[in-house]
């Protein structure tokens, strides 16, 4: 092994540490303000109320996924003649590609993990509101509403990942886009 190639290694490794740190909090606050809010919603509410919180999880998690997955598969090029010709959000979308693996690690990981625990803590919240309205105790009631609910994120997130594969130029030109208008604000 060449001794430049052990030094290029050492220095790799206080990155990808710091890296692994900063998304471990950024996964603790995240998931405690998702939470609370979840809490916030959900507290008092009826079971419509519950199934637009639930519904809003899994759908947040299928897009932050989308995101995730095309930002992985996108090409710069497109957005290098964007840029050129000062698309709005062009800039922004070259920043996420360049930066592909931590973005796609926050957006699948960070967010699409906790979305996965949020919605089956709500979907748990609704199983207990259902049976409690219908007096009903029963074990196949709960796997049903966890099977559907594992089925609808699972399923959305497969049907995100191709469309995500097939349309990542369109994908990141519209992130980017939201990204710039809120960049704009500050």
């Amino acid at each position: 092994m060449d001794i430049g190639q052990g030094k290029k290694q050492e220095k790799k490794k206080p990155g990808r540490m710091r890296w692994a740190v900063q998304v471990f909090f950024i996964s603790v606050v995240l998931s405690a303000v998702l939470s609370l809010a979840s809490e916030e919603a959900l507290d008092g509410a009826g079971l419509p109320i519950a199934f637009a919180v639930l519904a809003a999880f899994i759908l947040l998690g299928i897009i932050f996924d989308i995101i995730g997955v095309a930002v992985t598969a996108a090409d710069e090029r497109p957005f290098h003649s964007m840029a050129a010709h000062k698309t709005p959000g062009a800039r922004e979308a070259l920043g996420l590609i360049r930066r592909a693996n931590k973005v796609s690690s926050f957006c699948n990981d960070v967010v699409g993990d906790i979305c996965g625990i949020i919605s089956g803590s709500t979907a748990a919240i609704i199983v207990t509101r259902l049976q409690e309205a219908l007096s009903l105790r029963s074990v196949v009631f709960s796997l049903a509403v966890t099977a559907l609910v594992s089925g609808l994120t699972i399923g959305g997130k497969a049907i995100g990942k191709t469309f995500a594969i097939d349309k990542s130029t369109a994908v990141l030109q519209l992130v980017g886009r939201v990204m710039h208008v809120f960049s704009r604000k500050k």
